[in-house]
């Protein structure tokens, strides 16, 4: 009687060695702990207001050692800073209406004009972190605040200089027309959200106070518009 061969198992064979994964434990609990820090802004700005706003309270806040603001953001400066650019609409969302305008080859229209200003609105009117921002912003001298103005200024500008170039010279001037429209939205969100009443008779909280000045805004773009041609 013959003798088969024995088969070769699987099992047996060697097979080359997994390449060892690298522990990404640490990397995510630090990516955690810094968007808790970062969370932890929001926290005392609503509660104590920007004149809360210490590494004390912010690591009391977030549950973690002070020292955490050193080894992973520098300064607390530069942890408020982070939860200011988060936060802020003309960084995030506007911002993003903006590159995608500047990508386009033809003129910026009234449409797109009318929904960048619309979209401010809405958003501060519905953000108390924005008021509070804006409300700081406008009652203190503070290094922090001010590169996040410039930064704003620095993206608006990009817009309203594509906007102005295809406007002719017929008298407008357009940056100092948008530059009252925006200032008023401002103006109106924290007016009915801080103090509570009406303005010019109309209350910006409630939805149909909203609703005229988002029409009143669009009715004073299309004349802009209009007058262009």
């Amino acid at each position: 009687m013959a003798t088969s061969k024995k088969e070769t198992s699987p099992m047996n064979e060697t097979s080359p060695k997994k390449a060892r994964k690298v522990n990404s434990g640490p990397i995510r609990e630090k990516g955690r702990t810094m968007d808790k820090m970062v969370a932890a802004v929001g926290q005392v700005l609503q509660k104590e207001g920007y004149y809360g706003l210490n590494i004390a309270s912010i690591t009391k806040a977030a549950g973690v050692d002070r020292r955490l603001v050193s080894l992973y953001f520098g300064n607390v400066d530069n942890l408020i800073a982070i939860y200011l650019k988060k936060n802020d609409y003309w960084e995030n969302a506007g911002k993003d209406d903006i590159t995608a305008m500047l990508e386009q080859d033809n003129d910026v229209g009234q449409a797109a004009v009318t929904k960048l200003l619309q979209g401010q609105f809405d958003t501060v009117n519905n953000s108390e972190i924005l008021q509070k921002l804006i409300h700081w912003e406008l009652g203190e001298n503070n290094k922090t605040l001010r590169e996040l103005a410039d930064s704003r200024e620095e993206s608006g500008q990009l817009i309203l200089d594509r906007v102005e170039a295809n406007f002719p010279k017929n008298g407008i001037d357009l940056k100092a027309v948008l530059a009252l429209q925006i200032g008023g939205l401002y103006y109106l969100s924290l007016h009915a959200n801080i103090n509570g009443s009406t303005f010019c008779g109309i209350d910006t909280s409630k939805p149909e106070g909203k609703e005229r000045i988002s029409k009143a805004m669009e009715s004073l773009i299309a004349m802009l518009y209009e007058k262009k041609k």
